[in-house]
């Protein structure tokens, strides 16, 4: 494992493929033969080109590629940690967080560092912000989680995410990019089988949303005890055999986490493997029977916490709407559901007639469900694809048993889906591991309790 000499760069897709993008560069900015610009802009894809204009639509710049910093903000400025001058940032209108989930809204947000506008070959515009990986995980912690939550969890968060970020930038440039993985298209298909992976962007390296890291920016304020969380573990990573880990993470196991091929690629990571989520030892499940008592129990977990206080302290506003999370209930009627699968999948099944596990991960994740209809039968998998395909937006997880009601006659009227956990429950769970910390334990326990067999190391 090579040592990282520098603080990494790192870019950011705020926002993809839109035809215009409106903001404001609260300061002067200046572009490669311009400058300095300041107030608000608008930048439109038109005829091959970005048309940047100030607020009264006066032409700025036209090219297919822009790139805008602070005069104080070249890439070695910004790798030696050098801030743009005080209240030069820049915000974007209209951005959406939380895209596709339960929480999707639009927020103006406030960034620091570069922004580039690229013109996509669809003739679409990537909205890019250039920035020094540790102010990115400043955001992040601060995105992600409540800045008042508990000193060790923020520290156990800032390493988790730099470990994420850092094993990520090294397999990219091992490779360009890596597309989601799908097995079987096609209205004829019998089995759809799709898993999402950060590998999918190509002219950024993460995105800002859900998919990779929430990252806002300073739209969230950072507070101080976040700078401390940040500071205080610069450059550390977890490693395994002396690699920086892959580090995943989810809001809520459920009381356990989950197998990293039940929600991603077919293989095993050491450290990435189902453990409980408790002070005690709880049996992983292995057959329906096993799956639905632990679904329908309610277990002792860290993550199992009904106290508001802790609560508020733990997590932001928008997710603070999320009740009921360790274990959940969502009720369909039968045409509900039937109209939900052929929005979300593109078939029509017909008359819907059962949905049953065909496998599960050890937490009781189903990495493949099958639907049957009077039209058609199809396997679905994996764990995200299954939670769209039953809802609207998203099912909190897909670890989950399925109750039906009919009526006299024996048709079914209704689905009822009784589920535990939030997220693919693969890795840290953020819930347990902040009340972990509410127990005095340290981050580096903390950590060491949901990566089994890591080390951790400072990388620069």
């Amino acid at each position: 494992m090579g040592s990282v000499e520098h603080q990494p760069i790192i870019t950011v897709g705020i926002m993809d493929r839109k035809r215009e993008v409106f903001g404001r560069m609260n300061g002067n900015f200046y572009g490669e033969g311009f400058g300095p610009v300041a107030g608000r802009f608008s930048a439109k894809a038109t005829a091959g080109m970005i048309m940047l204009t100030d607020k009264v639509h006066h032409k700025i710049c036209r090219s297919p590629s822009i790139k805008l910093t602070t005069q104080e903000g070249s890439t070695l400025r910004l790798r030696q940690g050098i801030k743009a001058r005080s209240g030069q940032a820049f915000t974007l209108f209209n951005v959406t967080i939380g895209n596709g989930f339960h929480w999707e809204r639009n927020e103006d947000q406030t960034f620091q560092g570069v922004l580039i506008l690229q013109l996509r070959e669809d003739g679409t515009i990537a909205v890019i912000n250039e920035i020094p990986i540790e102010d990115y995980l400043k955001s992040v912690i601060s995105s992600e989680m409540n800045p008042a939550a508990p000193m060790e969890f923020l520290k156990a968060h800032a390493i988790l995410s730099r470990s994420w970020l850092l094993a990520g930038l090294g397999r990219k440039r091992k490779r360009k990019r890596v597309s989601a993985k799908t097995k079987a298209l096609g209205k004829k298909a019998k089995e759809f089988i799709h898993w999402y992976d950060r590998e999918d962007h190509d002219l950024f390296d993460v995105c800002a949303d859900d998919h990779c890291q929430r990252y806002q920016g300073i739209t969230k304020i950072v507070s101080k005890q976040v700078e401390e969380a940040v500071g205080e573990t610069q450059g550390m990573v977890i490693t395994f055999q002396d690699k920086i880990c892959d580090a995943r993470y989810s809001k809520a196991c459920g009381g356990f986490t989950e197998e990293f091929d039940t929600a991603w690629d077919k293989k095993r990571v050491p450290y990435l493997r189902s453990i409980s989520d408790a002070s005690v030892p709880n049996q992983s499940i292995k057959t329906e029977e096993e799956a639905r008592r632990w679904i329908l129990s309610d277990p002792e977990a860290y993550c199992n916490t009904k106290d508001e206080g802790l609560l508020k302290k733990i997590l932001f506003g928008f997710d603070l709407e999320t009740k009921n999370f360790f274990r959940w209930t969502v009720e369909y009627s039968r045409d509900e559901l039937e109209e939900i699968l052929r929005e979300k999948s593109g078939f029509d099944f017909g008359t819907l007639k059962e949905i049953v596990p065909i496998q599960r991960g050890s937490s009781g994740r189903i990495s493949r469900l099958k639907i049957v209809g009077s039209k058609r039968s199809v396997i679905v998998g994996k764990e995200l694809e299954i939670r769209r395909w039953l809802s609207r937006t998203h099912l909190y997880s897909s670890a989950f048993v399925v109750v039906k009601k009919s009526n006299p006659n024996g048709e079914v009227e209704r689905f009822i889906f009784k589920g535990a956990g939030w997220g693919h429950g693969v890795g840290l769970c953020q819930i347990g591991a902040a009340v972990m910390a509410t127990k005095r334990f340290s981050a580096e326990k903390i950590l060491k309790h949901y990566f089994r067999g890591v080390e951790i190391k400072k990388m620069y």
